[in-house]
């Protein structure tokens, strides 16, 4: 959402050819200040989400001393041809690397060792043309997040996330993947291959509501490794917060998976699609989960996937194996 606020640790507004780079640590010190910061934002939040409800003009949103809305680490905002490489970042504030509105990002090398909540390694909101590769996350959030604005303020810029590689990088401690919750721009064209994940908490996740809506479409994801996933390895869902209800259905489609090797899971897939614009065209093919820490009668659940119950039109699931047992679509009625 847009607003005026303290300014990221370090931030760049419409610049072009722009590059943070070197073999260093960036800390952020969050400890030292904002670490108690987020038990106090919810007034602040409260009111800039009304105001972006009632689209209340941008230079009138103006946050700062006693709000306590956490600032990014480093923030470019606007720029054209950017360049992050070989950086380590520690302790941010918020979200680490953020990316708004922007064109031409690489992100080579980077490692990104922040536990604190909220601290995505890679937020890429409404942002075109990204390489994300050979970085290392570690974080108290999602390790690389794909969004494109949030609710009214989404609509209104209309501005989509797209053209998106990630490969060859190592994700542990969050989710690694995630495309949403903040989507209503779209998210559009995401190529992700031969990334490993240590401990997640959900390896892939796509989530949005009726209240954000947006589109995620054209989504191919292959060759990945995961150690363990203490929730669903891979998730959709469309009610995200259990937000139901609204006007802005989102929309899931055309999205691949394939050449997935998990050892331990704590669930296997979460299909959550909508009656009125069901989940479309999914093909996951060629997984495999070695282990599973699920009672007999949840596993037994899980191998069977039931189309119509979780709203999936156009559904493929092909060699998919779960503690060496198939998992097949039931059989329609």
């Amino acid at each position: 959402m847009e607003l005026f606020n303290y300014s990221p640790l370090i931030y760049a507004y419409m610049a072009t050819d722009v590059a943070l780079t070197g073999g260093g640590t960036i800390d952020g010190n969050a400890a030292a200040v904002f670490g108690g910061w987020r038990a106090q934002q919810r007034p602040a939040q409260q009111r800039v989400r009304s105001m972006g409800a009632e689209q209340v003009p941008v230079f009138v949103r103006v946050f700062g001393e006693g709000d306590f809305l956490r600032p990014s680490m480093v923030q470019f905002l606007g720029c054209v041809r950017v360049l992050v490489e070989d950086v380590r970042i520690i302790d941010s504030p918020f979200w680490v690397l953020h990316f708004v509105s922007g064109d031409h990002v690489t992100v080579r090398g980077v490692t990104v060792e922040s536990p604190r909540l909220n601290n995505d390694g890679i937020d890429i909101e409404s942002t075109s043309n990204v390489l994300i590769e050979q970085c290392r996350f570690v974080t108290g959030d999602d390790s690389i997040v794909i969004k494109a604005g949030r609710d009214a303020d989404g609509r209104r810029l209309a501005r989509p996330s797209e053209r998106i590689v990630i490969r060859g990088n190592y994700m542990e401690g969050h989710n690694a993947l995630a495309i949403g919750s903040e989507m209503s721009g779209g998210v559009r064209h995401v190529f992700m291959e031969d990334n490993e994940l240590g401990d997640v908490r959900s390896p892939l996740y796509f989530k949005s509501s009726s209240y954000r809506g947006g589109t995620i479409e054209n989504v191919r994801i292959r060759n990945i490794t995961v150690r363990r996933s203490r929730q669903p390895l891979i998730r959709f869902v469309t009610d995200y917060q259990g937000q139901r209800g609204g006007e802005y259905i989102p929309v899931f489609r055309d999205i691949h998976i394939e050449n997935v090797d998990a050892g331990r899971v704590s669930g296997v897939f979460e299909f959550r699609g909508n009656p009125e614009e069901p989940i479309r065209r999914v093909r996951i093919r060629n997984v495999r989960v070695a282990e599973v820490d699920m009672e007999p009668e949840q596993l037994e659940a899980a191998l069977t996937i039931d189309p119509e119950t979780h709203h999936l039109r156009d559904f493929v699931i092909e060699d998919v194996t779960v503690a060496g047992r198939p998992v097949r679509l039931a059989a329609p009625e």
